[in-house]
C-alpha cells in the first residue's frame, strides 16, 4: 500500500488556516521569519501560532540568512520543532545551527540546472532534510515562494542521503504529477494553496493535501 505523501504547508499566519492544515492531514507547518515576504510573521505572533498547532503537526521557522542572536530571539520566543535554512547559508553553518539548538535542521536550495544538484549531496552530510526548490530568478526579492516550477527530471531518481522534500511552484493540479515523476515522498508549497499573496485559502489547503496524498506511485520508467 502506498504511504500517504507528507505535505508541508509554509507561509501560514491564521490559527483557523494551521487547523484546517492539521485537519486535512498536514504533516508540517511553517511560518516565515523573512520581513520581506508577504507571508512573514513575527515572534509573537508565530508563538501564538505554534501554540495553536496540534500535537503531532511539526512547527518549522524558516528563517534566510540569519545570525544567532537572531536564532536566539527566535527560539527563545516561539516554540519550534525544526528551523528551515532558506538562504545562501553554507554547509558550515548548516552544521552549526545543528549544534548549537538541537533542533531538526531543513536545508532548502535552488535547482535549476544538473550543476545545482550536487547541492543534494553537498547539503545531505549536515542537514537532517533537504529541500529542493525552483532556484529564483537573478532579480528576485525572495529566495522561495515564487510559485516557480523547476524541470522536475533533475531530481527523479536520484539517490538521497537524507529525507526530502519537492517544493516549486506546486498546486493542486500539478502536484500528482511531480510526486510521480519525482517519487517524492513530502512535498512543500505556499503560494500555491494562496487567494493572493499572503492570503491562504482554506479549501485550496484541503485540496492540494487530499491530491497530494491520493497521488498515484510514482511511475518507474
Amino acid at each position: 500500500m502506498k504511504l500517504k505523501t507528507r505535505v508541508k504547508i509554509c507561509g501560514l499566519k491564521e490559527a483557523e488556516h494551521i487547523k484546517v492544515a492539521a485537519e486535512a492531514g498536514a504533516a508540517y507547518v511553517g511560518f516565515n521569519f523573512f520581513a520581506k515576504s508577504p507571508r512573514y510573521v513575527d515572534f509573537d505572533q508565530a508563538r501564538d501560532l505554534a501554540l495553536e498547532t496540534p500535537i503531532g503537526v511539526a512547527k518549522v521557522g524558516l528563517t534566510v540568512n540569519v545570525d544567532n542572536t537572531f536564532l536566539d530571539d527566535l527560539l527563545t520566543k516561539v516554540p519550534l520543532d525544526m528551523i528551515q535554512l532558506h538562504g545562501h547559508e553554507t554547509p558550515e553553518r548548516v552544521a552549526e545551527v545543528r549544534e548549537l539548538y538541537g533542533l531538526p535542521v531543513i536545508k532548502a536550495f535552488g535547482i535549476a540546472t544538473e550543476e545545482d544538484t550536487k547541492l543534494i549531496d553537498v547539503f545531505g552530510e549536515v542537514a537532517d532534510q533537504l529541500l529542493v526548490d525552483a532556484k529564483p530568478p537573478k532579480d528576485a526579492k525572495m529566495l522561495g515562494g515564487n510559485g516557480l516550477t523547476f524541470d522536475w527530471r533533475l531530481v527523479k531518481r536520484k539517490f538521497w542521503p537524507k529525507p526530502w522534500m519537492l517544493a516549486g511552484g506546486l498546486t493542486v493540479d500539478n502536484v500528482a504529477e511531480a510526486i510521480q515523476m519525482t517519487g517524492a515522498k513530502q512535498v512543500d508549497l505556499s503560494s500555491g494553496v494562496e487567494s493572493a499573496p499572503g492570503v491562504k485559502d482554506p479549501d485550496l489547503i484541503r485540496a492540494f493535501i487530499k491530491a497530494a496524498q491520493t497521488a498515484p506511485a510514482p511511475k518507474l520508467s
